[in-house]
């Protein structure tokens, strides 16, 4: 990491770009697919119970990103994705965004044992650590399997919405981690092929930057069949049901024929539509894994009436 001290501050930080510190995009995902684990498990949890679950859940993923954030403040300043950020924009300090990220990830560990369970507060520790330390630090500067490897961070929080409600771990809740872990490749790689240049610029070793632009498509096409059967079978356990199998199966034939279409093209191709098909498939998969948990909370929703699950 370069010298992040190095970023001016050009006025006093505003609320919102201490918001933008934690990353809320991310964080929202991380708070529902965390409250989908929550809610999909066979323990019930009282609402002001759930209530600090997630909270806390969600602040552990917010310490996270303004970790992260520190830490890659050198990158972020030359990517065009990221440049706008706080720290490199020079709206936050890089001191301030690492003691908000250590408070905030005690703060939520600790409050998420006492709300929960220690496995849970293990788990979201663990969380942080793989993201900051094992991502950020190890993985993202080093290697091209830095989203593939990485990726289990942001699958996460769904096993401790599980673990928060159960205490224990089940197939159920290894499969939701698994739909994420699956579905991070493909999603970021499809962003990466129409990113063109900002990784490398970083110098952040992506797989479109080592390996090659058709290098990166075919393993796009590879993970998002590999993906399938993960989706499949989620969708037959116990958090499963008809509707969820129906919607595994139009949402995995829509993201199968987009991995073809991306796997199919060459440069020429992509430059000529301004990598149409690619923007395509990112903004697909931010729904297709919405899909996927919402369809998990309509089959539960569907089981008070007697009319989902097997």
């Amino acid at each position: 990491m370069s010298d992040i001290q190095s970023y001016d501050t050009t006025r006093e930080a505003q609320f919102g770009d201490y918001v933008q510190l934690l990353k809320p995009r991310v964080m929202s995902l991380v708070v529902f697919t965390a409250l989908v684990g929550l809610l999909v498990a066979p323990v019930a949890v009282h609402p002001v119970e759930g209530f600090a679950i997630i909270l806390f859940i969600a602040l552990g993923g917010g310490a996270s990103g303004a970790l992260n954030m520190w830490w890659d403040a050198d990158i972020d300043s030359v990517m065009k994705r990221t440049k706008g950020r706080p720290i490199p924009a020079g709206k936050v300090e890089a001191g301030e965004a690492l003691a908000i990220g250590l408070a905030l990830s005690g703060i939520s560990v600790v409050m998420l044992g006492l709300a929960s369970n220690l496995m849970a507060a293990a788990l979201l520790a663990f969380t942080i650590f793989f993201y900051v330390v094992v991502y950020s630090v190890w993985l993202k500067r080093s290697t091209p399997q830095n989203i593939v490897i990485g990726g289990a961070a942001g699958a996460f929080p769904p096993m401790i919405g599980w673990v928060a409600a159960t205490g224990s771990i089940s197939v159920e809740a290894v499969l939701m981690f698994a739909l994420i872990f699956m579905w991070t490749p493909p999603h970021f790689w499809a962003l990466a092929l129409f990113m063109k240049d900002d990784y490398s610029k970083a110098g952040v070793p992506m797989l479109t930057v080592t390996h090659g632009r058709r290098e990166t498509r075919r393993h796009v096409l590879i993970y998002t069949i590999l993906l399938v059967p993960v989706a499949i079978w989620a969708a037959l356990t116990s958090i499963g049901g008809p509707f969820t199998l129906a919607t595994a199966v139009v949402l995995n034939a829509i993201f199968l024929k987009g991995a073809w279409d991306i796997f199919r093209r060459d440069e020429e191709m992509a430059e000529a539509d301004k990598y149409a098909v690619e923007k395509k498939v990112f903004t697909f998969s931010l729904a297709y894994l919405f899909l996927h948990f919402a369809a998990f909370l309509v089959e539960a929703a569907l089981k008070t009436y007697g009319i989902g699950g097997w």
